[in-house]
């Protein structure tokens, strides 16, 4: 294959090559050792003014699978306990804080959300480009980066006069931080303050969410997330969006996340008057693309990357998220759902979201569609130019293999082979 001048070989995947102050980042946290324990957490996010009345046995139950998976993964850094146990700590905070503005405002419980369309599918299937050209109408609400990642602020920090709100200036501090480790992280998945995030992030504050399979090459959280009951979780989920519009408005949400595809039963019992957005794409052309991601931002986190390792579970993991969708999606309200061709969508996105508009009833404007072809023109795919993909030469894959085992997703959904 003929390279561009935008193409992008990342040729340090198995062994990163990290800059001096990467290098430093690296060194201090091993000065600094962490104890990934319940307590630990709990004893930090205390000290960040946390209260735990709200807290159940199920609530320190699954913090404690994620955080043993952690400490029992041979190959997660320093750097990698480090950022974890933050990450951790900020959930409780963030829960805390929800469980007090509960408190605070019992009127919460009065807000409904109505009507959402949920976008439901596979990672790096042009489902976040679809979240975020909807969400340049201001008709919907949904979730900047930085308000997904602290939603609930401190009351200080609430009743402060502050030129910036601090949440956006620590959320600029962690994408500087990504950028220097990560320099080609935005080729792949584009991350900015404004960036539209998935609602599932919240979920983290449950410590219920697939999202906790990038913590630790481990199989011990998947098969805990996938046993678990997904019901409290979305409930969860439904109660943090309501606490979230009662903060500002408007009162429909634009919502997506791969993790509905293997959710549809609980998805259409907790949001019944949704509208459902499946995206379809070549899954090995998904699988390469993802495989591709987590073997490089697993530099971030980890001592070894062991690219094959990280192929086999998400292979692995993607399988199941197809076989979900395929057994449950015969659950949904045919006349509020819309399967998505990939390539369809690519050739005219805005006319694809003008279809999602008349499936979901939201009435289109010339305003809208001039938005919509605005955002598209300023963030074309590959803006940062474009990873050449390896699956063979780099994780000992033959795409042949993938084919043969996602067969079953393709033909149920006519989806259109890339390869």
């Amino acid at each position: 294959m003929t390279s561009r001048p935008s193409d992008i070989r990342i040729s340090d995947l198995a062994n990163p090559e990290h800059t001096d102050l990467v290098k430093g980042m690296i060194e201090g946290a091993a000065a600094q050792p962490i104890t990934l324990s319940v307590d630990a957490v709990l004893a930090a996010a205390a000290q960040e003014g946390a209260t735990f009345a709200w807290m159940d046995d199920a609530y320190r139950e699954r913090m404690g699978v994620i955080l043993s998976a952690c400490a029992e993964d041979p190959g997660l850094s320093p750097l990698g306990r480090g950022l974890h146990f933050s990450y951790c700590v900020r959930y409780v905070v963030q829960r805390s804080r929800l469980e007090a503005l509960y408190r605070e405002h019992p009127e919460i419980a009065e807000v409904e959300i109505r009507r959402p369309v949920i976008i439901a599918g596979l990672p790096r299937s042009g489902t976040t480009h679809m979240l975020n050209l909807v969400a340049v109408d201001d008709r919907w609400r949904s979730l900047r980066y930085w308000e997904a990642m602290e939603p609930f602020p401190s009351a200080e920090e609430q009743a402060g006069d502050f030129a910036e709100d601090p949440r956006i200036e620590r959320c600029r501090q962690q994408l500087t931080l990504q950028e220097q480790v990560m320099p080609h992280f935005k080729s792949m998945h584009e991350m900015r303050l404004d960036h539209i995030e998935e609602e599932v992030f919240l979920q983290l504050f449950d410590f219920s969410t697939v999202l906790m399979d990038n913590y630790a090459l481990s199989t011990k959280w998947r098969d805990y997330y996938l046993a678990m009951d997904p019901l409290p979780s979305y409930r969860f989920l439904k109660r943090a969006l309501e606490a979230l519009q009662w903060m500002r408005g408007p009162e429909r949400w634009i919502l997506k996340s791969p993790q509905h595809m293997e959710r549809i039963s609980t998805l259409v019992e907790v949001f019944p008057d949704a509208t459902f957005v499946f995206p379809h794409r070549d899954p090995v052309s998904v699988a390469t693309s993802m495989i591709t991601m987590m073997a490089y931002t697993a530099r971030m986190s980890r001592d070894a990357v062991e690219p094959e390792k990280i192929a086999a579970y998400w292979a692995d993991r993607i399988h199941r998220m197809l076989e979900a969708c395929v057994r449950d999606c015969d659950k949904l309200p045919q006349d509020r759902t819309i399967h998505v061709p990939f390539h369809e969508f690519m050739t005219d996105d805005v006319a694809m979201i003008e279809r999602i508009y008349a499936t979901a009833g939201q009435p289109m404007t010339e305003d809208v569609r001039r938005k919509m072809a605005n955002y598209a023109v300023d963030h074309p795919r590959g803006k940062h130019g474009r990873i050449v993909y390896d699956l063979k030469g780099d994780f000992g894959i033959d795409p042949s293999e993938l084919y043969e085992r996602y067969a079953f997703y393709i033909e149920r959904f006519g989806v259109q082979r890339e390869a």
